[in-house]
């Protein structure tokens, strides 16, 4: 039944963008796309499958072009090249801004956070892009969040974490609320461009380092310089990545135009939950064909890691913009677990 519901709503999906498409302006819009991930991995290729829907959607009138990391401007200065003008759009991970919109971290990776399928449905049905949104207007950016990773690993280790004490004096490449976490057990954090982490994990410059999904992390070759690789993924239960135009260009386009952006948008979301969480199983077990060592992080950990965030969590919540966001949450999510409830066969 799952399964034909996502062929269902894939198939919808394409007739309404096919439908957009078929009376759009005759010439062809081109807009630069900085990205903040190559395109030789799957975190670049979703911002070239979201322009190839933009293309679809459009009938070929739009044509994005994404440009790889510090081609136009260096990767953490995207939302301002954005925000400026001196870029169109960029293509990016929501968590690089929280300097500029601090509520943006909790968009980037929320720590024991709900499923990738609840935050989407919050995302687009609930009012999370509402929230997000009037951040990012008050920097003359609009956000398209248009890929959502599903449940990342806890990271990859050089060592065996064996209790909470194993983070103590740990160098670690972590980004957002999660470091914060791992910064209270004692860990030092830095955040490592993900070009650059291959080469901190294989020279010592870190013990360790969180990036992505392992489909993201095979490619990246983490398993050739780390040996364990810990779950579950406690600090990003799902990360959100996303387009951003100047404001300026997107208040330029028609509604229609921008419904066809939204489409595409959407419809490269469908594709990553049709596609990502199997996947990864077969990643794994591919990896640790090579020798790497998939293990669950101890409870004692996991106990430690979960009051370090009721820490921060309260902290945080002092903000009313955090506190606005993450009660517009867990309303969504009460309202699923709900119905999850009454549908349960046992």
């Amino acid at each position: 039944m799952r399964c034909g519901y996502m062929k269902k709503s894939t198939y919808l999906i394409n007739t309404i963008v096919a439908s957009l498409a078929a009376s759009g302006p005759v010439v062809a819009d081109k807009l630069d796309v900085a990205s903040t991930f190559a395109t030789s991995n799957l975190l670049g290729q979703m911002g070239v499958k979201f322009a190839d829907n933009v293309e679809i959607a459009t009938g070929g009138d739009v044509k994005l072009k994404l440009h790889e990391p510090g081609d136009l401007v260096p990767t953490l200065e995207v939302f301002d090249a954005v925000s400026s003008g001196a870029i169109d759009a960029g293509w990016d991970w929501m968590g690089y801004w929280s300097s500029v919109v601090p509520v943006a971290q909790f968009y980037g990776g929320l720590p024991f956070g709900p499923t990738s399928e609840v935050s989407a449905s919050w995302m687009w049905s609930g009012g999370g892009i509402d929230i997000i949104q009037r951040e990012y207007a008050k920097h003359n950016v609009m956000v398209l969040p248009c890929f959502i990773e599903p449940q990342e690993t806890a990271g990859w280790y050089r060592d065996e974490i064996t209790g909470p004490d194993s983070f103590n004096g740990m160098k670690i490449r972590m980004s957002g609320l999660g470091a914060k976490v791992l910064t209270k057990l004692g860990a030092s954090t830095q955040l490592v461009p993900g070009s650059e982490t291959y080469l901190a994990l294989e020279r010592g410059r870190v013990d360790a380092a969180d990036f992505a999904i392992p489909t993201v992390d095979e490619a990246l070759g983490f398993y050739e310089v780390a040996k364990y690789n810990y779950f579950p993924g406690w600090h990003q239960s799902a990360s959100w990545f996303s387009f951003i135009i100047n404001k300026d260009v997107w208040d330029g386009y028609s509604d229609k135009r921008k419904a066809q952006f939204e489409l595409a948008c959407q419809a490269t979301i469908q594709y990553t939950l049709n596609r990502l969480p199997a996947e990864q199983t077969e990643v794994i077990e591919r990896m640790e064909k090579k020798g790497t060592i998939t293990k669950r992080l101890p409870d004692d950990v996991i106990n430690s890691l979960e009051l370090a965030w009721g820490e921060i969590l309260n902290e945080e919540l002092k903000k009313p913009i955090v506190k606005e966001m993450y009660e517009s949450l867990q309303t969504h999510q009460a309202k699923i677990m709900k119905w999850n409830e009454l549908q349960n066969l046992k």
